[in-house]
C-alpha cells in the first residue's frame, strides 16, 4: 500500500553550486510538504552504509567518495502518492534523458552528479529517511 512520504537528498554538487534553495522551492511548488530537513556531511563509511545495496556494483566506491565530498541536504517529504510524484519531479537518473522542467534536467551535471536522490519505493523511503532522521525530527 502506497504511503504519503518519500525521502530525498540534495547531493554535494547541487549544494556546492548554490542550487539548494531553487530545488527546495521546486519541491514545495509541486505540493510536497517538508516534514524533516537538515544540512549535514556524511563520512565515506556512512555513505557506504547508506548505499550498501550497491556494494557489489562497479560504481560503489566512487559513489561513496562523491557523496561524502561535501554537505548534503536530506529531507523527508509528504504528499499523496509521494514516491511516484517525486520521481517524476526529479527526472531520469541520467540528466540527458530527463524531461524538460525536471530537477535533474535543470541542475544535474552528469549521471553521477545528478543533483538529487529520490527513493524508488515506499519501503526504501522509510529505510532511507530513518537513516538520517529519528522520529522526533519529523514534523
Amino acid at each position: 500500500m502506497p504511503t504519503n512520504k518519500t525521502f530525498t537528498m540534495i547531493k554535494p554538487d547541487a549544494v556546492k553550486d548554490g542550487n539548494s534553495g531553487s530545488i527546495i522551492q521546486m519541491i514545495e511548488a509541486a505540493g510536497f510538504r517538508i516534514v524533516a530537513l537538515k544540512k549535514t556531511q556524511i563520512s565515506q563509511q556512512q555513505a557506504g552504509q547508506f548505499y550498501a545495496v550497491h556494494e557489489e556494483r562497479p560504481f560503489y566506491e566512487a559513489l561513496c567518495k562523491y557523496m561524502s565530498s561535501g554537505p548534503i541536504i536530506p529531507m523527508i517529504l509528504e504528499k499523496e502518492n509521494a514516491v511516484a510524484d517525486f520521481r517524476k519531479l526529479i527526472g531520469a537518473t541520467n540528466p540527458a534523458n530527463a524531461e524538460d522542467g525536471t530537477i535533474r534536467k535543470l541542475f544535474a551535471k552528469s549521471m553521477e552528479a545528478n543533483a538529487i536522490h529520490g527513493s524508488d519505493s515506499d519501503e526504501n523511503a522509510t529505510i532511507e529517511g530513518s537513516f538520517f532522521f529519528s522520529g522526533t525530527e519529523q514534523y
